[in-house]
């Protein structure tokens, strides 16, 4: 393809939709600067803020901008053909919440569904066995994560598809960290931590029981904490300073 010439009505709305699965308003200034289209970028009264609160009219200004910028310039078609192919490779959506200028990977995964809603960096998730000698520890851990800023949620918290393995992909992809309690070597926690792994994304192990950590996560810290009212005080004490140096974070993350 010639990428000198301008675009098919059918080639810009498959820009659109590769932009769509993965622009942060980072990636739209970038692309604004590169084309030397920042301040319409900038200006534009509903692109960005769209963009921010997830408002269905986001595609429609998506596609107009990406029009309004290809024809400004002859060279504009080719500089942001090059940086979207670069940044949202097609056949996949990002879905690393990666330290910005982190090598990023693409997922299409055929297990599960990918949720419609985007990654949120204020939320933050927990698994856990739903054993109710465990709901203190819970408890520790959602006013850790409170205190620094976060949502806290677990999967018994939502009920949105009808298989509960689901529900847990959906709440890991859209966290920006997970706790994992390996205590008692949950299986499901094991496989949860994996997922949240592979999506990267930032996990928080903590156990009461150091032998539960699995063998190929050892060399990560974790937490290790007594289920009494001293040990949960300081299992609460540690998390939420781990909490607050990750939300020191979130704005270098490629979809803060």
């Amino acid at each position: 393809m010639d990428e000198t010439k301008r675009p098919t009505g059918r080639q810009l709305i498959a820009l659109k939709n590769q932009v769509v699965s993965c622009f942060s308003e980072s990636n739209w200034r970038e692309l604004g600067a590169i084309t030397e289209m920042l301040d319409e970028v900038n200006r534009h009264p509903r692109l960005l803020r769209s963009l921010s609160w997830n408002d269905d009219d986001y595609e429609g200004h998506a596609l107009q901008m990406l029009k309004d910028i290809i024809d400004a310039r002859p060279d504009n078609y080719p500089l942001a053909l090059d940086y979207i192919s670069r940044t949202c490779p097609e056949g996949g959506e990002f879905i690393s919440c990666a330290d910005e200028g982190a090598r990023r990977i693409v997922f299409s995964p055929m297990v599960f569904s990918v949720p419609d809603a985007r990654p949120d960096v204020n939320l933050l998730s927990v698994m856990m066995s739903f054993d109710p000698s465990l709901r203190p520890v819970h408890q520790a851990i959602k006013s850790a994560a409170e205190s620094a800023g976060f949502t806290c949620s677990r999967a018994d918290d939502i009920w949105e598809d009808s298989t509960v393995i689901q529900d847990v992909f959906s709440l890991i992809f859209r966290s920006y960290v997970v706790v994992c309690d390996f205590s008692g070597r949950n299986a499901n926690v094991f496989y949860e931590a994996g997922i949240a792994h592979a999506l990267g994304k930032h996990v928080v192990p903590i156990t009461q029981n150091p032998e539960d950590i699995p063998f190929d996560l050892r060399h990560h810290r974790y937490a290790h904490y007594l289920n009494n009212g001293e040990g949960l005080q300081r299992l609460r004490e540690e998390l939420e300073e781990r909490f607050r140096t990750l939300a020191e974070r979130k704005t270098r993350t490629n979809w803060a």
